[in-house]
């Protein structure tokens, strides 16, 4: 297939640009940053540009046709309660899927957020409700809603991948196992967290950009997807079992109720 991935050299695009090579598919890379693209080595034949996709006159011809778009770009991670998630970046990001569509895409995977669930607790699945409670979570649920009108009207398939907590290589700095994975290799004798029994559907970001991967080459798997393991995990546990894989010993240093444990995407 030749498919076209928004926010190729992020954390999760990086991976997933990986997977697509892994299953011989053909890819136009976009992201803003060339110089980080770059850096990440892709092989010759990875067609990459270099551009701000929320651009307001960009012309979406330019990025040629795919036989699906793998749409992962949303700028302004992690900080998850700014206001511009749903004042800018939410009507940018329907402009642009808009006028893909116009352009005549008709399979479009967009990556969606467990933060669409807002607060709810226990078993999540895709016909829960949707009840956001920050300002990322509302603007990806309104998004899905507005691609779901445009679909009424201009059929194409519309796959909305809800994306819970992913970790890895390129996980951003102040993720909670990216500060432990440092203070293990300063070798510091204590980790300050939380008390860490909050539950947490962990997956490696791998497996996810395998699971988006094979949910692109299925066209017929419309609506809403969970990529998730279906399992909770403490995120003490998730802590214990990271530091045993490494091989080292670090003392939990329990602190206050502020302290961040969020890493959602």
């Amino acid at each position: 297939m030749k498919i076209l991935v928004t926010g190729a050299s992020g954390f999760l695009g990086r991976h997933v640009v990986r997977a697509l090579l892994a299953r011989g598919h053909q890819i136009t890379a976009v992201a803003r940053n060339a110089e980080r693209a770059r850096a990440l080595g892709w092989p010759s034949d990875v067609n990459f540009i270099a551009c701000d996709i929320h651009t307001q006159h960009l012309d979406v011809g330019t990025l040629g046709q795919a036989d699906a778009v793998l749409h992962l770009a949303w700028p302004g991670l992690p900080n998850y309660k700014a206001l511009y998630h749903f004042e800018d970046t939410l009507f940018a990001d329907y402009r642009f899927l808009k006028n893909l569509v116009l352009a005549g895409h008709r399979h479009l995977l967009v990556t969606g957020t467990c933060f669409e669930y807002g607060m709810q607790n226990g078993r999540l699945d895709e016909w829960t409700e949707t009840r956001p409670s920050n300002p990322y979570g509302l603007a990806k649920d309104s998004l899905r809603k507005f691609l779901e009108t445009l679909k009424a009207e201009r059929p194409f398939t519309l796959q909305w991948a809800r994306l819970f907590y992913l970790y890895g290589e390129g996980q951003n700095a102040g993720s909670l196992l990216a500060q432990l994975e440092r203070a293990l290799e300063n070798g510091d004798e204590e980790f300050p967290m939380s008390g860490g029994e909050q539950l947490r559907d962990y997956l490696p970001v791998q497996r996810v950009a395998t699971s988006l991967v094979r949910l692109v080459e299925h066209p017929e798997c419309d609506g809403v997807v969970n990529i998730c393991s279906g399992t909770p995990v403490s995120i003490r546990t998730m802590v214990e079992e990271f530091t045993k894989g490494k091989g080292k010993r670090i003392r939990r240093a329990v602190a206050g109720p502020a302290e961040s444990t969020r890493q959602g995407s």
